[in-house]
């Protein structure tokens, strides 16, 4: 069964690549702050954890995926010291931010943007060593394409890094986090972002995306192999890790 999100939309209106889009172009200003201090800035040790999947292999070539404002794709570029990183994402408000920053670090030999469908991108197959995501592959509307695509860009035997927010399964943290995102989180991402939908909507991808073994299944079924997963920080993060 394919895993599907169009039942939760950010908006009321419209189809759901566009409010997605809409969401992030609005939240772009305040996205990096509020990340960085919705999760205590233990998002930075989650992206090099995720980073640090793939050091062993020295990808030259590297897709970063839903790239948002960069930085993920800054990191790996620092980490990895690819040849090439693109980073690619609907959101033209979110990496027009990422481009300053790469601007700032240095990078603009080595890491560009480009607008992309993640469902359907646009290169050829077998075009990366390696194709990361953090954060963002819950917003697709199909995930099983997301992840086929993903999949199909990849050169054979390359590597698939993703990290993902998720809901803890244990109690205390499991009833914790339910709490905190749905009081704190939403309420202080609107007095931030001064979007009454956003962080909301972010909240609801959280809890209706497939994590652990049932993650396992899909990457399998997207055409991935040797998958496996860890949680971090007791739940809210899980990184996974593929190979073509």
């Amino acid at each position: 069964m394919s895993y599907q999100q169009e039942a939760i939309k950010p908006y009321n209106s419209g189809d759901k690549a566009a409010q997605v889009e809409q969401m992030f172009d609005n939240i772009a200003p305040a996205y990096d702050l509020l990340n960085h201090r919705l999760s205590w800035d233990i998002d930075r040790g989650w992206r090099r954890k995720a980073i640090s999947q793939l050091v062993p292999f020295n990808p030259k070539t590297v897709l970063d995926i839903a790239t948002g404002t960069g930085d993920f794709a800054i990191l790996a570029a620092q980490m990895l010291k690819p040849q090439r990183l693109v980073g690619a994402d609907i959101s033209e408000g979110m990496m027009q931010i990422g481009r300053e920053k790469v601007k700032k670090a240095g990078l603009e030999d080595v890491i560009t943007f480009e607008r992309e469908d993640c469902l359907n991108l646009s290169y050829p197959d077998g075009s990366f060593d390696a194709v990361t995501a953090a954060f963002g592959i819950r917003n697709f509307a199909d995930l099983d394409r997301g992840l086929s695509e993903m999949c199909r860009v990849l050169k054979p035997g390359g590597h698939l890094s993703i990290a993902e927010l998720t809901t803890p399964t244990r109690f205390p943290m499991k009833q914790l986090f339910s709490i905190y995102s749905h009081t704190v989180l939403p309420l202080y991402g609107r007095l931030i972002s001064h979007d009454t939908s956003a962080y909301s909507y972010l909240t609801q991808t959280i809890e209706a995306f497939p994590q652990g073994e049932r993650m396992m299944d899909i990457l399998r079924k997207a055409g991935f192999s040797e998958t496996r997963f860890k949680r971090l920080t007791f739940g809210i993060c899980t990184m996974y890790f593929a190979t073509k």
